[in-house]
């Protein structure tokens, strides 16, 4: 059975500015914690395709980093990209409180308070990539450059292998 894509305030700020994208539901364990990789799976796409959404501290200013679930984040490099001496993974409570979305649902797109956004480099080696759209169990699919224009975000270097 094909699951029904929910309406989200990911969705409904790209289909406000017109950007196309792909949604794909899918049925998510609630008992998996590795909410990117069991996406990649259920998608069936390469874990360097599917990103996640993590929100960052850096110098007490928030901002998002989006890299492939494949990659951790380098904290330093983000730092320097947003002229930032220190940078520290956000307190959950807070991510969730500043974007309106849960763990494991957070979206780089329609957050309650639009943060600063920087989109891994490694992006552009995809015609496509996936997000989350707002909920677990709920990606979209998009290109990175509509990413960016509907973020306002930039791309840098910021993912390292796991």
């Amino acid at each position: 059975m094909t699951k029904k894509a929910p309406t989200t305030a990911a969705t409904q700020a790209l289909d406000r500015l017109g950007v196309p994208y792909v949604p794909h539901p899918y049925e998510h364990d609630a008992f998996v914690e590795g909410y990117g990789l069991e996406a990649a799976r259920e998608l069936g796409a390469p874990p360097e395709r599917v990103f996640k959404t993590l929100v960052v501290e850096a110098d007490g200013r928030l901002t998002v980093a989006v890299v492939p679930v494949s990659a951790m984040l380098d904290l330093k490099s983000l730092a320097a990209v947003v002229g930032a001496k220190r940078a520290v993974m956000a307190p959950p409570d807070v991510a969730e409180r500043k974007t309106g979305y849960v763990v494991g649902g957070i979206s780089p797109l329609g957050q309650r308070t639009r943060l600063p956004l920087v989109l891994d480099a490694t992006a552009q080696d995809f015609d496509t990539i996936y997000v989350s759209g707002g909920r677990r169990g709920f990606d979209i699919e998009l290109t990175g450059a509509d990413l960016l224009t509907a973020t306002g975000g930039r791309l840098a270097a910021i993912g390292v292998p796991k």
